[in-house]
């Protein structure tokens, strides 16, 4: 187990709410990175693994009983530890960059402020499950109706956390707003209420800013 959660510079995290499209800025990322040269490995949360995979079904699954809002947590972290073990550390450890839809940020928003747990004790799990968070962090900010009307008929089934109500959703983006307000070095916020490819063109701005930035 750690106390400490370093922040490494090759270890990046794409956050945000429903619809406010995620999928289409990774991509635009993970070519920026690879024609610079660079080796990327581009993951998720939770999933990652297969085992952390399953504990994904677990997590989002509308269909199996009600999950108290500790047990979401724990889920969450216990589907993260393994995905940090067995995949962000060692891709790290070989100089690779990693860019991951979601991580620790996504768990202070969700089961924090959506869910209304205590965030010293997600502090806590962070330094002795985790150890880790990322050197730059894109926030991908939209309107809640807006990217709730841009998912809608996506998905014939939405899963757990989609079927969700707006409020929840509203307390979500206030949440990571206020992380992304309380540690400006590490995140960079992109409206994502423009189109896919402004989008796109914002966020790989941000991160070429961030590689060319002296460390």
């Amino acid at each position: 187990m750690t106390e400490a959660v370093v922040s490494h510079p090759h270890f990046i995290s794409l956050e945000g709410g429903e619809g406010a499209g995620k999928t289409s800025a990774l991509a635009a990322i993970r070519d920026l990175l690879q024609a610079r040269g660079f080796e990327v490995v581009v993951t998720r949360e939770p999933g990652g693994t297969p085992l952390a995979e399953r504990i994904r079904e677990l997590l989002l699954n509308a269909k199996d009983e009600p999950l108290a809002p500790e047990t979401e947590l724990l889920l969450m972290f216990a589907s993260r530890a393994q995905h940090v073990r067995e995949v962000v550390r060692p891709a790290l450890q070989r100089g690779a960059f990693v860019l991951s839809d979601r991580f620790t940020d996504s768990s202070y928003a969700y089961q924090g402020d959506g869910r209304g747990l205590d965030k010293a004790w997600i502090e806590a799990l962070e330094r002795r499950a985790v150890g880790l968070k990322p050197g730059l962090t894109l926030l991908l900010d939209l309107d809640v109706r807006e990217g709730r009307a841009r998912t809608a008929g996506r998905d014939l089934w939405p899963d757990r956390i989609e079927s969700e109500q707006d409020d929840f959703f509203e307390r979500v983006r206030e949440g990571f707003r206020r992380r992304a307000a309380a540690e400006l070095q590490r995140f960079r916020v992109i409206d994502a209420a423009q189109s896919p490819a402004q989008v796109a063109a914002a966020v790989s701005a941000a991160v070429s800013q961030w590689l060319d930035a002296p460390k």
